[in-house]
């Protein structure tokens, strides 16, 4: 299982980079991020090398933030390969409410959350899919 961090923003300039910045001042790395918005805030998903120290610097800076669990998927970067993926998770029934995604080279990196992680991990893992940890990322 993979710890990703929620930080609620205001749908006002400036805001993601001041996340960024607090980050970066504390010498913590982003490996992964993804910005969804509604008409009042946004929710900027994290995945960070140094994700305790994250959440206390970000809270000492005034950002409403939570430690979520994700589940980490890596595949081979080509046509039809995540499909393969979804339609398996699928047929077990696991509901995914969101998931993004990073490529890098051969290798394609899928971030996701589901009604039940621990059990789609299991799922994966029992299909021979490559379930990623933090250290992978």
């Amino acid at each position: 299982m993979i710890k990703q961090l929620s930080v609620f923003l205001e749908n006002k300039t400036g805001r993601i980079n001041e996340v960024c910045k607090v980050l970066a001042a504390n010498n913590i790395s982003m490996q992964a991020f993804s910005m969804a918005e509604s008409a009042d805030f946004g929710i900027l998903r994290l995945i960070v090398d140094k994700k305790h120290e994250a959440v206390e610097v970000l809270r000492q800076h005034n950002f409403a933030v939570m430690l979520t669990d994700v589940v980490g998927i890596a595949c081979p970067h080509v046509a039809g390969s995540l499909s393969r993926v979804l339609e398996c998770l699928a047929s077990h029934d696991v509901f995914i409410e969101y998931m993004y995604a990073f490529a890098s080279g051969e290798v394609a990196n899928n971030i996701i959350r589901t009604n039940d992680n621990e059990r789609c991990e299991q799922i994966l893992r029992d299909n021979n899919y490559c379930v990623l940890s933090s250290n992978d990322l």
